[in-house]
Formats: C-alpha cells, structure tokens, sequence
C-alpha cells in the first residue's frame, strides 16, 4: 500500500469514525475543512514564487539545449540536402558529428529533466511545509476537528477551505 492510499484509509477511518460516533453523541459536532492541494500548487503565492523562480534558475540550460537542438536540425537538414553531392568521406564525418550532437542532446536533455524535476520537488516540499503550518493554524483558530488533503473521493464546496489557505499563504 502506497503513503497516499495508506494516508487517504486513515482520513476515511477517522470520518468514519466521527460520523458513526456522531450517532452515539448526538450533541456533539464535528468540523471538518479540505484542501484541494493540487489548485494550492497551482494558485497560492508561494507556489508561483518557486516557478518563477524556477524558470530563471533553469533559463540559461534552456535556451542551451535549444540552441544544441537547432545545431543538430540544420546539420540533419544540411546532410540531407548535400548527402547526394558530398564525398564518402565527408558524408560519413558529418554524420559521426550528428550522432554526437544527438548524443550530447539527449544527455543535456535528460540531465536538465532530471535537475529541474528534483528543483521542482524541493521547491513544492518547500511550499507543501508552509501550506501546512497554516493549516495546523487555521485548524486550531477556527477549531476544526479535521481537515484532509488529496486525494479524497469527494469532497463538498462546503468544506473546501483551499481558498482560505491559499489568502492565508499569500499574506505570509
């Protein structure tokens, strides 16, 4: 069983639990809020911080592999072009030096998808530690006895609270 499905039982337990002692203690009400954690990385500031940031922090390697793609386009093009009229000889040496080049662009790719996927996850465990801070404090200011993240089933608009915590993300 993976962390999130072992994390989502547990959140289905515990509901379960509240609504089935609901009917013990009748009196008591229960306050449950959720946060739809996928729009809180997509919408809360903190979390368009990191991709701007991001975005610089990955912009030179960028525009490298692009410029290393358009080398390997024109020097395609170029062996297509000229393959007819060219020798043996210099055929064979451009086409060494496009599998090098596409080499050396599948490798600056990957390695640029790796790093940037890394970043990215240091980044949003960066944002997914504040979003939950403010939560624990939302939770304990406006007494909620449970608040869930994704992934849920269901989820009503009554109790989504990701507005509340994305204003709350943003005045921080």
């Amino acid at each position: 069983m993976n962390r999130s499905t072992l994390r989502l039982s547990r959140a289905a337990f515990v509901v379960a639990l509240l609504v089935l002692g609901g009917g013990m203690a009748q009196a008591a009400e229960y306050k449950v809020g959720f946060v739809n954690t996928e729009r809180l990385f997509r919408e809360a500031a903190p979390a368009k911080r990191a991709q701007v940031k991001l975005e610089k922090e990955f912009a030179v390697r960028d525009a490298e592999i692009q410029k290393l793609s358009k080398q390997v386009r024109d020097l395609q093009a170029q062996l297509e072009k000229d393959g007819a009229t060219t020798s043996e000889t210099e055929r064979r040496n451009k086409e060494r030096d496009l599998a090098n080049l596409t080499r050396d662009l599948q490798r600056g790719q990957r390695e640029f998808r790796e790093d940037l996927n890394l970043r990215r996850n240091e980044e949003l465990a960066s944002v997914q530690e504040r979003a939950n801070k403010v939560i624990q404090q939302m939770a304990e200011a406006e007494k909620f006895d449970l608040i869930l993240q994704d992934p849920v089933v269901y989820a009503s608009q009554r109790i989504d609270i990701t507005d509340k915590v994305i204003k709350a993300l943003a005045d921080k």
